[in-house]
């Protein structure tokens, strides 16, 4: 990893503070996994979601422009049909199916540097990292981000009192507006939907930690490309 902010892990204190009833202990979360047995919200927007109060998230969120619409378009079709041979619920094992064979091919899009890829720039990318970490503490405990070319990836601890979508819809809103001012532009940055992952177990959560970790060196990005940050807990993680 390089030696500064522009491909380097970041440590930062949380945001002085938190809101009522939940505590984020620094660098030593709570970490909520996945409870099967518990109460869970099922929501849809263009993609399924699983939401569980108070627990661990993968998210991953990209440009508007960064996979083709041909791609996504065969994509979508091709997971229609799937989804209709595998209702939910889904078993582990179904689960880590639909994610070899559908998330693993839109990481393999996202990582080939399609569109604008505004966020190569590292001053358009320390925007949304400095918005990632604005309310950390408060709204999310952040264990580990990276900021690619054309997309987002963050590991985090939820406040159960801010729902996932709210949270996203706050991130995209500011950062296209920070962003647009500053590259004179306008119009649509984020794509509207997001892809989010539950951490099931503690193996589950070291892997995202590795997953964020390797990114950029997977996407064979130079320093200066990407903003890499984990918390003391992900740097823990070898």
């Amino acid at each position: 990893m390089a030696a500064d902010n522009q491909g380097a892990a970041i440590s930062r204190s949380p945001a002085n503070g938190t809101s009522s009833g939940w505590q984020a202990a620094g660098s030593n979360p709570a970490l909520k996994f996945f409870n099967p047995y518990a109460e869970i919200w099922h929501t849809e927007n263009r993609l399924p979601h699983w939401q569980q109060n108070g627990a661990l998230y993968f998210v991953t969120f990209r440009l508007s422009d960064a996979i083709p619409r041909k791609l996504l378009f065969d994509w979508n079709r091709e997971r229609e049909s799937w989804f209709e041979l595998h209702p939910q619920p889904w078993s582990p094992e179904i689960e880590l199916e639909y994610h070899t064979r559908f998330s693993g091919k839109i990481d393999q899009w996202l990582d080939a540097g399609y569109g604008s890829c505004v966020l190569r720039r590292s001053d358009c990318a320390a925007i949304v990292d400095e918005t990632l970490g604005h309310f950390d503490g408060q709204r999310i405990v952040r264990i580990s981000s990276v900021i690619m070319p054309n997309h987002v990836h963050v590991l985090f601890v939820q406040n159960s009192e801010y729902a996932i979508q709210k949270l996203l819809q706050s991130w995209k809103r500011y950062t296209t507006r920070q962003i647009n001012s500053f590259m004179e532009r306008a119009g649509t940055l984020w794509q509207r939907d997001y892809f989010d992952r539950l951490i099931r177990d503690q193996t589950h959560f070291a892997n995202c930690i590795r997953y964020i970790r390797r990114n950029p060196l997977k996407a064979r990005l130079k320093a200066g490309e990407f903003i890499l940050y984990e918390s003391p807990l992900a740097r823990r993680i070898e």
